[in-house]
């Protein structure tokens, strides 16, 4: 449903609860919204990245675009930078602005992008996701928006999230931190719906379950990925199983989420610092990697970022009757 006519019905996109257009793939979600002029768009969704448009996409929409005065550089030279809205869409093919950042997203340069090797119109991330309440049905493969009405089923189980609050205990960022067990031991990481890696063809062959290349993954850091091989010497290791990176990954049999046991989960191997120092910066304590599409996907999940809350129901392989919500 368009902002506009939300409007003249007396509503807000809060009130209304909405499936969106979206594209589940290897665990990976895309949302496709259609312009109100016919125009198709891909926006990559992750809870643990940006908001940003990228300029060939704001091109070939033809959004306009203002300039700012962005971050300093460097040098302590002046830089700009570039703001842009969504379009208007179909109501059929609609999704939602984001509710802080004036509804404004970041353009990323055209080369940028292509550098970096990144082929959607743009991200959707803890920004866009922020003050609302979303889930994830990876085995129907549905990504709703909630409305007001929304309640938690009565066969979720509730897990508390942790978000960086500024000084005066206000949200100060929207990246979900969650706990989860491995070998009977806590483990806080990030909720990253968007976690991606690209399989080498040695990779591909190892695992031979005729994925794509390009698929969900979740991540853990070096010291971590350590403990488990020195620990586990059982545990599978494939080596030089990332494209680019050449990042080994290891494979955990059973990862305890929301009291369900699922896995086998392959986890892709990341550098202390990556966690430690530059993710943890922006939440509430330190982290330890992250829970991705490839363990969530035994799951429908709905993120109450309002409540600081998580609830999951195990909907596929699931080894253990999760704990009924408190």
């Amino acid at each position: 449903m368009t902002p506009a006519l939300l409007v003249l019905l007396g509503l807000s996109a809060a009130d209304t609860p909405s499936t969106l257009p979206a594209v589940f793939e290897a665990d990976l979600v895309r949302v496709t919204p259609e312009t109100i002029d016919g125009k198709k768009m891909t926006l990559y969704t992750d809870t643990g990245g940006g908001l940003f448009l990228t300029g060939a996409a704001v091109e070939r929409l033809d959004i306009k675009a203002e300039t700012v005065s962005g971050p300093p550089n460097p040098d302590g030279s002046p830089s700009k930078r570039q703001l842009a809205e969504l379009p208007d869409f179909k109501m059929e093919a609609w999704i939602p602005a984001p509710l802080g950042n004036g509804a404004k997203f970041g353009v990323m340069p055209t080369d940028m992008a292509q550098k970096q090797g990144f082929s959607e119109d743009g991200m959707l991330g803890q920004a866009w996701f922020g003050g609302r309440v979303w889930t994830w049905d990876y085995p129907g493969k549905h990504l709703r928006l909630e409305g007001d009405e929304w309640k938690a089923d009565a066969s979720a189980t509730r897990i508390a999230l942790g978000f960086r609050k500024d000084g005066d205990g206000e949200r100060a960022m929207n990246f979900p931190r969650i706990t989860i067990r491995v070998d009977g031991k806590p483990i806080d990481v990030l909720l990253d719906t968007g976690a991606m890696t690209t399989l080498t063809p040695k990779a591909l062959q190892a695992l031979a379950d005729h994925g794509p290349a390009e698929r969900a993954t979740s991540m853990i850091v070096d010291s971590q990925f350590q403990a488990w091989r020195t620990a586990h010497p059982q545990w599978r290791v494939i080596e030089g199983a990332q494209a680019q990176t050449d990042s080994p990954m290891i494979e955990v049999p059973e990862v305890e989420i929301a009291g369900a046991k699922i896995g086998p989960v392959w986890f892709t191997w990341r550098p202390d610092k990556n966690f430690h120092d530059y993710m943890s910066s922006m939440m509430d304590q330190r982290i330890e990697g992250a829970i991705g599409g490839n363990a969530l996907s035994h799951f429908v999940m709905t993120v109450d970022y309002p409540g600081a809350a998580v609830y999951f129901r195990c909907v596929r392989d699931c080894k253990a009757k999760p704990r009924p919500a408190p």
